[in-house]
């Protein structure tokens, strides 16, 4: 049975926990502006001298996040505590695919990813020897069908994504992800290298967390949660994230049923 934490607040169970990992966007952002009760939760943590991750599924380094967050207004003690889906691709990349020649499927800002390998980055999908996913292009960011195009004769290459998520909410505008790109890509028989949330690595590189009591907060369910449930970790979700609309419909119970997860914890905004 999932209980609700609205009316006590994180703090009711936070004693339970050592190790908490915590998303970014739709949890302490929304893409525009920082949400204050989140910000309060985290600084409440430091206190308690909890140990936590803002572990997002973000396709940049660690550095550029914390530098669009100080842009935001979040101070350095919590922003060190950033870590990217887009640091582990960029490990895996430098370690196995420094040398290859690629096709980059996202939007230019998205270059700091691969700056140590620019000179790799192939204009023509035809003369790459694997695809680099961060995203969709700048005109083609609600286009799927133009993908399945543009992979039509280059399924026998592997495609590394750095974000899982299929969508995002920046403010009060959906937004299709990354991963929405890759299913497209799976779907037509292609074979994709995730990084980030669900999968284990991410979490694994971020901080030492063997023997840790943990607790996964996040707004979606299929990459929060689902990560918490592989892990065997307790999730807690936020339910004005992503799933706000089916959850106000069915509740949380069947929602979570439907995407086949298990929440220990719900709250409508993180609070303190």
């Amino acid at each position: 049975m999932t209980k609700n934490l609205d009316l006590n607040g994180l703090k009711s169970i936070a004693d339970n926990y050592d190790l908490f990992y915590i998303d970014l966007w739709g949890v302490v952002h929304n893409g525009i502006k920082l949400h204050e009760q989140a910000i309060i939760t985290l600084k409440e943590l430091l206190k308690k001298n909890k140990a936590f991750v803002l572990l997002t599924n973000a396709p940049r380094p660690n550095k550029t996040v914390k530098n669009f967050l100080q842009k935001m207004g979040m101070d350095t003690e919590l922003r060190d505590h950033v870590f990217t889906s887009g640091e582990v691709a960029l490990n895996y990349l430098k370690k196995n695919y420094f040398s290859k020649k690629f096709f980059h499927i996202g939007p230019p800002r998205d270059f700091d990813l691969f700056n140590l390998f620019e000179k790799n980055k192939c204009e023509n999908i035809n003369e790459s020897e694997y695809l680099l996913c961060t995203g969709l292009f700048d005109d083609y960011d609600e286009d799927l069908i133009y993908y399945k195009d543009l992979f039509d004769n280059h399924i026998n290459k592997k495609m590394i994504c750095t974000n899982p998520d299929l969508i995002v909410d920046r403010g009060q505008k959906r937004e299709l992800c990354a991963g929405s790109v890759a299913m497209v890509f799976e779907k037509m028989g292609g074979e994709v290298v995730y990084f980030g949330k669900p999968h284990a690595e991410v979490y694994n590189q971020s901080i030492n967390n063997l023997n840790k009591k943990i607790l996964a907060i996040g707004d979606n369910l299929n990459t929060d949660i689902k990560g918490a449930n592989l892990l065997n970790y307790d999730s807690l979700l936020i339910s004005n994230g992503i799933h706000r609309d089916e959850i106000k419909i069915k509740g949380v119970q069947q929602v979570a049923k439907e995407h086949e997860t298990i929440v220990n914890f719900i709250q409508s905004d993180l609070k303190w």
